[in-house]
């Protein structure tokens, strides 16, 4: 899997609300620790989000293709019958 990497302004705006819980939570924080924490997240749980995110949109996928199955089917015509 490629690994997860964030633009210079994504890594900045997740480091500081990370900066922020800890100030509020825990104890204060600096910028490097909060940066590896968000390594470490985007290394070792990050996956498990990626994978929730693809199969969220696998299921809305596939469902809006139930949908469109059954567009056609309401588009059909029947034929005449001769008889």
């Amino acid at each position: 899997m490629k690994k997860i990497e964030f633009t210079k302004e994504e890594k900045a705006e997740i480091v500081s609300h990370i900066r922020q819980y800890f100030d509020r939570e825990l104890d204060p924080i600096g910028v490097l620790p909060a940066e590896f924490l968000l390594d470490f997240f985007a290394e070792k749980i990050g996956p498990y989000f990626y994978n929730r995110g693809l199969r969220d949109a696998h299921a809305a996928f596939l469902k809006k293709m139930e949908d469109f199955g059954e567009e056609i089917y309401l588009l059909e015509r029947e034929g005449e019958k001769n008889g």
